[in-house]
């Protein structure tokens, strides 16, 4: 497997692997990992379908990327995925994914028309007071010594970040800044999460620093990201002929590990039907297991009921599955108790609000600004509540967010980052809360008169609220080692998936990770004769860490401070590839000497 970029190599069409008519591949879940594995097995690895199982625990394929019309409860999206046009991986496969909806298009033409045709932007990033816009103003309020340390962390080497925390990198001065608003509630970053994984972000999404206040940067799918998503992969591994077998829970895989340097998965595990069965491995059989899940053990409440949570940290299918897998190889197949012993610190919720009549609309159109029924882009992406003890952020994507939502109805996705704080409405923890509860404290917050609230929040909206225990799990801190590579050493026959493997070129809590990892675990296996779209390069573009470095500072005129700061954000990076004559010609273009 390696890296490659360009037409040259986007364009091509592999060669059939040697070997790839006797192979057979299991895949262990069917999120959007496993998806993209059975896609790639297919396009590239020219495998035949039927020789393809997807073994799923539950009902339903998608694993987190979810959207449901639940007959008991309502409308429910766990959350929504923000994209860029430059998730390599993602659009290398979606371009091959039939659309549902448009003859003869992709899913990447569908996607790319509807966002030219209707960009993305944010008209209220923030909002303070009750429903009052907190102009943000697309500044970032950095102070001298916030930089410095934006700098200092973006030059740090990964070793030296191994274990720490923001807030080890990080202090008071800074976290008052909007840039940490921004930054905090677009991508749920918590003060003890990981600091090695914030610099990876700001060095992988450094050209949108720009695009932070207003979201310019950001794309969205027409529908939920179930439908739009996941049903066309679906539809496309079954007209190949993929074999999917729900209610199959996998407990374990099994090593042979009698050979050093050669690791060949030999049996699978699994439950089906209440009885234990196992499935005997040969090393044509290929192994793919997503280890860990964001969504895990996920306890969902209603209008009336809050979520029951009863759950110590570390349960949970997925972790027990990662648990049995690395206790026979910890060296090469990661620590999951380093992600998902802490509940307190990987968990939040969110909700489904669905607006039953024309009473709640008003205030969404007066803080967004835009008709919500327009079926065109609404906020645009999140609106956070500056003054919220929950540090509550909503969102109303483009109308219906699903195929039967009824036209004279809005679904709004809602979370809060602090659950276990009493609202400033409701005296009660976001965990504690029913569905109507949570809209009440909503409602509280777009300025909706306080007495008429409980009404509104009862007869004009439905909520199904859902906690996550471990939803910001990846976040956790780490070390090498920690997540296990996308193939381990030695491994022949057998591949990690998704967000809790390591593939040292992405940044978890994407789309873009769930099918990078996807595309190299296949391609390694089968020895695809093709490259693995390289991740976008703009950290190493001078041109982009002096815009974003004048960005951050939000257009303060040239000073003794400007130089130095641009100076280290070029040469963190940019200095290994290019000459200082060159970097020192785009300083003085770019007017910081």
């Amino acid at each position: 497997m390696y890296y490659s970029n360009g037409n040259y190599e986007a364009f091509a069409r592999p060669r059939k692997p040697e070997g790839v008519d006797r192979k057979s591949a299991y895949i262990v879940g069917s999120g959007l990992a496993s998806l993209a594995a059975a896609c790639f097995l297919v396009r590239d690895g020219q495998m035949k379908g039927e020789h393809i199982h997807v073994l799923e625990a539950g009902a339903l394929p998608g694993g987190a990327c979810d959207g449901i019309q639940d007959p008991t409860r309502g409308y429910v999206m766990r959350g929504g995925r923000e994209m860029d046009n430059h998730f390599e991986c993602l659009w290398d496969l979606f371009r091959s994914i039939p659309s549902l909806e448009t003859e003869g298009a992709s899913v990447l033409d569908e996607y790319y028309w509807l966002n030219k045709d209707d960009p993305n932007s944010s008209l209220c990033r923030a909002t303070v007071d009750r429903g009052h816009d907190a102009h943000t103003d697309g500044k970032f309020t950095l102070s001298d010594k916030a930089l410095m340390e934006i700098s200092k962390l973006f030059m740090t080497r990964d070793e030296d970040l191994y274990d720490k925390t923001i807030d080890d990198v990080f202090d008071e001065e800074f976290y008052k800044s909007n840039f940490w608003l921004y930054w905090q509630t677009m991508f749920a970053f918590e003060t003890w999460h990981s600091a090695l994984e914030m610099k990876l972000y700001l060095q992988r999404y450094i050209h949108h620093v720009g695009g932070l206040p207003d979201f310019k940067a950001l794309r969205f799918t027409k529908y939920n990201q179930y439908d739009s998503l996941i049903l066309p992969m679906v539809s496309y591994l079954k007209s190949h002929g993929v074999c999917f077998e729900y209610g199959v829970k996998v407990k374990n895989v099994v090593f042979d590990l009698s050979n050093e340097k050669k690791r060949v998965a030999k049996q699978i595990v699994c439950e089906r039907g209440g009885a234990e069965e196992t499935i005997d491995l040969v090393e044509d059989d290929l192994v793919f297991v997503t280890n860990g899940s964001c969504v895990e053990s996920s306890a969902y409440g209603d209008q009336t009921h809050a979520p029951e949570l009863d759950l110590r940290s570390g349960q949970g299918n997925c972790w027990d599955l990662w648990r049995s897998i690395a206790r026979q190889d910890p060296k090469h197949f990661g620590h999951p108790a380093k992600f998902c012993m802490d509940n307190a610190k990987t968990n939040w919720e969110s909700a489904t609000v669905t607006t039953l009549d024309g009473s709640i609309p008003p205030y969404l159109e007066k803080i967004c600004k835009r008709d919500p029924f327009s079926g065109k882009v609404v906020t645009g992406g999140i609106v956070t509540v500056k003054d919220s003890s929950w540090l509550l952020s909503w969102t109303v994507n483009r109308q219906g967010q699903f195929k039967n939502q009824p036209k004279d109805q809005l679904c709004v996705w809602v979370y809060g980052l602090y659950t276990d704080r009493p609202g400033d409405f409701v005296k009660k923890p976001m965990r504690e809360c029913t569905g109507e509860e949570i809209t009440q404290e909503w409602l509280y917050h777009l300025g909706v008169p306080a007495d008429e609230i409980p009404g509104m929040a009862k007869n004009s909206a439905n909520c199904v609220p859902v906690m996550m225990p471990y939803i910001t799990s990846f976040f956790m801190p780490r070390a090498a080692g920690d997540r296990p590579k996308v193939v381990p050493d030695g491994c022949v026959n057998f591949a990690f998936l998704g967000q809790f493997c390591e593939t040292p070129r992405d940044t978890v809590f994407t789309t873009e990770y769930s099918v990078r990892t996807a595309m190299e675990a296949v391609y390694t296996l089968l020895n695809v004769d093709r490259g693995v779209p390289e991740v976008y390069g703009s950290v190493y573009d001078v041109r982009c860490l002096l815009d974003a470095a004048s960005k951050l500072m939000d257009g303060k005129s040239v000073n003794d401070f400007k130089l130095p700061f641009a100076l280290n954000l070029a040469k963190g990076k940019a200095l290994k590839f290019l000459s200082g004559t060159v970097v020192e010609d785009l300083l003085r273009r770019y007017h910081l000497i």
